[in-house]
């Protein structure tokens, strides 16, 4: 089993995406995940096609090998639908669901996930599918928490959601951006049994905002790890910051 368990690890790393893949002109995004045990149920991921940048990030139930699994599944299923052109976010949800749903069933698993999946354009950014709270932040550091219950349903529950999903559009301004996480975050707990809390996430989201998504993201994990301090961690860490790049000002030749 610790040899299954290790072959399922490096696979999910190895389908994360490489650093040259976020490397989007026009944007700034950096992401993190760190599983609490040897295979999580975390899933993030991102794609760029014919000028359409796709976030998708999820949380499976539970950990271990069937988690690890349902995940890579995940992520298999997201770029297929991308790589076909479907954008729109029922139709590709629907799809994403049947397919995990009969896997879940085929491997007599009671697992399934919340996923939230984003396309992002020239400005306008759609959300759709149920999940945390995305966060929106604008350039002054100050943000809308877009609450994702009435944007779909959990992921492998049930055979047939498309009457359950929506989406919700935003527009974004350069310098601002949009900021994703799994529960792992908001939950983490010290000692004294004090979880962060989403607040304390969009303070240090705020107050760092002016840098790179590098440096935010950067910022986040480095004061999840002081709250937790040498408390252990029981839930996987993931993080996505997406960030568009500030209007350059236009240089007037001499």
């Amino acid at each position: 089993m610790g040899a299954e368990l290790e072959v399922t690890k490096r696979l999910q790393q190895m389908i994360l995406p490489k650093p040259e893949e976020l490397e989007i002109e026009g944007l700034d995004i950096s992401g993190y995940m760190e599983p609490a045990d040897e295979v999580g149920g975390d899933y993030y991921d991102v794609l760029h096609t014919d000028g359409i940048t796709t976030l998708g990030i999820g949380d499976v139930t539970g950990h271990g090998l069937e988690s690890g699994i349902l995940m890579v599944m995940t992520q298999t299923a997201v770029r297929t639908l991308k790589e076909v052109r479907e954008y729109d976010p029922v139709k590709f949800l629907d799809a994403l669901n049947r397919t995990i749903y009969k896997n879940v069933q085929r491997m007599n698993s009671e697992k399934n996930l919340t996923l939230a999946v984003l396309n992002y354009s020239e400005g306008n950014l759609s959300i759709s599918g149920q999940h945390e709270e995305t966060l929106i932040v604008r350039n002054d550091g100050k943000i809308e928490r877009i609450d994702t219950m009435d944007l779909g349903f959990p992921i492998g529950l049930d055979d047939d959601i498309a009457s359950l999903i929506s989406h919700a559009t935003v527009k974004l301004q350069p310098g601002e951006g949009v900021v994703l996480y799994t529960d792992g975050i908001p939950e983490a707990y010290d000692i004294h049994k004090k979880q962060y809390g989403v607040e304390q996430l969009c303070e240090v989201i705020s107050h760092n905002w002016h840098n790179s998504a590098e440096v935010i993201k950067d910022a986040v994990i480095t004061d999840v790890r002081r709250h937790i301090g040498k408390q252990k961690v029981f839930d996987d860490i993931t993080l996505l910051v997406l960030k568009l790049e500030a209007e350059q000002p236009n240089l007037i030749k001499v």
